[in-house]
């Protein structure tokens, strides 16, 4: 077993594990968040509903196409009586954290844990979409688990790992379609450990390839029910308008930025105007670029590993949307990327990270602590959660009726489920 990396003094060790801890503690504070609402976990929540209770066939929850994985998770939390916001934030940070530690597991030769664990959570897509009822700490738990487990059956040649890391793969399918990046890296990596016996395998495990070729099959002959024909048609529906492939590439390099900076693109634009996005598309080239060639020139990384990672990241930039949140899954394993500095780059890098790792850092507290204020602070909470979307809808949950003067309308059905799951 390898040995993790410390430092040479330990009262540094000791501070980084003592931060480590806090941050920790602040992320479980916030399981008593209200339930924070989202467009897309009101549409979760509308299908979970749907399956409980029953609706009309023509219902939008009913022709909903998100996948079932999570609305599996919200079922049996109902079926359970434990549906709540509570129950929902702390089962992200048990999903939160022990990906973290399987990521921590399969690199513990070459990583930090606590440098590591400490720039994951201080990221603020990863404490945002903790909080939040939607599907991407699922799908990290999942889609780490999946690597984690191919990761042992490649050190050990234990078969029940091997059924592991794909019944972990399905689960992270079922969660988000973007699962199919492990089909490939599972595959290819497959191939890649075992190219010498492949032959022999396929004949002792003639059950398994027939398993694997049946979920292929069955992927493609449910494709409707698993909601695949939106996707494969929503990026030529997005193409009928003015928008453009350069346009989605900006979008995605913006978004990196956000996440290395460690601040939303919109507190910036609001000081720099335009020149804002020129300056986030420069650095999103620059650090995706950086992230790529950290991850190909990392010799002791699993082939399988940069598979998924760069499966990952050609289906995102091809996804004809822009939101830092399509990330999330991915970046704990990106920080880890990012950590291991090719050789040839030590002496930038000894420039660049310092000031790099301090704004990150200042940045992350300051959202860690806004977002534990927000949790706590049931005025501000209302005016900022969503953006102010739905302030009339908490104000009245709250304090019974709309605090804003201006108030018109209300969404019914969010102030049900916020009576109902808060």
């Amino acid at each position: 077993m390898s040995k993790e990396i410390t430092y040479k003094y330990p009262w540094v060790n000791g501070l980084l594990k003592s931060a480590g801890l806090i941050l920790a503690a602040l992320y479980l504070l916030n399981c008593f968040t209200p339930l924070r609402m989202h467009y897309d976990m009101i549409r979760y929540f509308g299908i979970e509903e749907c399956i409980v209770k029953g609706c009309p066939p023509d219902s939008a929850a009913a022709q909903d196409y998100l996948p079932y994985g999570y609305t599996g998770l919200l079922i049996i939390l109902a079926k359970l009586g434990i549906l709540k916001s509570f129950t929902i934030v702390f089962i992200n940070c048990i999903y939160l954290l022990a990906g973290l530690y399987m990521i921590k597991k399969i690199f513990a030769a070459s990583l930090r844990p606590f440098v590591f664990f400490i720039l994951v959570l201080l990221n603020w897509t990863i404490m945002k979409f903790t909080v939040h009822p939607l599907s991407e700490i699922q799908f990290f738990f999942f889609s780490t688990a999946s690597l984690y487990f191919f990761y042992k059956h490649t050190k050990h040649r234990k078969f029940i790992s091997l059924v592991f890391a794909f019944v972990f793969a399905g689960l992270a399918f079922l969660t988000r379609t973007i699962g199919v990046a492990l089909v490939p890296a599972l595959l290819l990596g497959l191939c890649w450990e075992h190219k010498e016996g492949l032959t022999n395998i396929v004949r002792r495990n003639k059950l398994l390839v027939i398993i694997i070729l049946l979920l292929v099959a069955g992927v493609f002959i449910f494709s409707k029910q698993l909601g695949l024909n939106h996707y494969t048609g929503v990026r030529s529906e997005q193409f009928k308008g003015n928008l453009t492939m350069l346009d989605i590439l900006g979008w995605h390099f913006k978004e990196w930025t956000e996440i290395i900076l460690n601040v939303p693109f919109n507190r910036i634009e609001n000081y720099l105007g335009h020149a804002a996005l020129i300056l986030f598309i420069v650095l999103g080239i620059a650090f995706f670029g950086w992230f790529v060639y950290a991850l190909l020139r990392n010799n002791k990384m699993p082939f399988f590993i940069k598979i998924y990672l760069l499966a990952y990241c050609a289906i995102i930039f091809y996804w004809p949307f822009y939101d830092p949140r399509f990330w999330v899954p991915i970046i704990p394993m990106g920080i880890a990327v990012l950590l291991q500095t090719p050789v040839e780059f030590k002496k930038i890098t000894k420039l660049i990270r310092p000031p790099l790792f301090f704004v990150y850092v200042v940045l992350g507290f300051f959202a860690l602590g806004y977002l534990t204020y927000t949790s706590f602070n049931k005025k501000t909470f209302s005016k900022t959660q969503a953006s102010g979307v739905y302030r009339n809808e908490y104000e009245t949950f709250f304090y019974g009726k709309p605090l804003s003067d201006t108030a018109t309308q209300r969404d019914d059905f969010v102030i049900h489920l916020l009576k109902e799951y808060n």
